[in-house]
């Protein structure tokens, strides 16, 4: 029991360390990114600073546009699941709900890891409920998949279908679930810019 504390403790302390860190590294975001450049020029030539620079911009476009529209569609799933759960009258629809969206960032197999421990918990409350949960899910991500996540994702990393799973189970395995969440648009960004033989991003865009 004093190892599972601590161990929760110290995932706690990391957490808010890590926003706390975040929050102070973005009000600097505008001095950081100057002095950094200021360092790459000096120790890179010109024509590799220029490539850095192109890839870094590379690497915030793709990580903005997909963590902006996984974000918003997971927001919107996790409201609908919530109102319906409502007009069902199921048990702990917030908790379900949060859970459901969060796990909705996942392409793929984010709505199965939320909706398996949810319907067993509902399951455990009264089991004909975790079935009405488990259609109702189905029902919401066979419209999210094909109508509002086309909407607001659009083809925000320019990746087939087989490379986003390649990149799902490839980070997810090394990095567990933080890696299933940012697997994507990382593997986006090193498919990029290894896609084409050209020097720099700049340069495959001309061609």
């Amino acid at each position: 029991m004093t190892e599972k504390l601590q161990s929760v403790a110290s995932a706690v302390l990391d957490i808010v360390l890590g926003i706390v860190f975040a929050v102070y590294f973005l009000c600097a975001k505008e001095r950081i990114s100057s002095q950094s450049k200021k360092i790459a020029r000096a120790v890179f030539s010109e024509k590799h600073y220029n490539s850095i620079i192109e890839v870094i911009t590379l690497t915030d476009k793709t990580f903005g546009r997909y963590f902006t529209g996984a974000i918003l569609d997971s927001i919107l799933v996790g409201l609908v699941c919530f109102i319906m759960m409502q007009i069902f009258g199921m048990p702990y629809s917030p908790l379900i709900s949060v859970f459901v969206g969060v796990t909705n960032i996942i392409p793929f197999f984010g709505p199965f890891i939320g909706a398996a421990p949810s319907a067993i918990i509902l399951f455990v409350y009264k089991p004909i409920l975790a079935v009405y949960f488990v259609i109702m899910i189905l029902v919401i991500q066979q419209i999210d998949g094909n109508i509002i996540g086309p909407k607001i994702l659009g083809n925000s990393t320019g990746l087939s279908s087989f490379w986003v799973l390649f990149a799902i189970l490839l980070f997810g395995g090394l990095w567990g679930f933080v890696g299933m969440i940012i697997g994507v648009p990382l593997f986006a960004v090193i498919y990029d810019c290894l896609l084409y033989t050209s020097p720099s991003p700049r340069d495959r865009q001309k061609s």
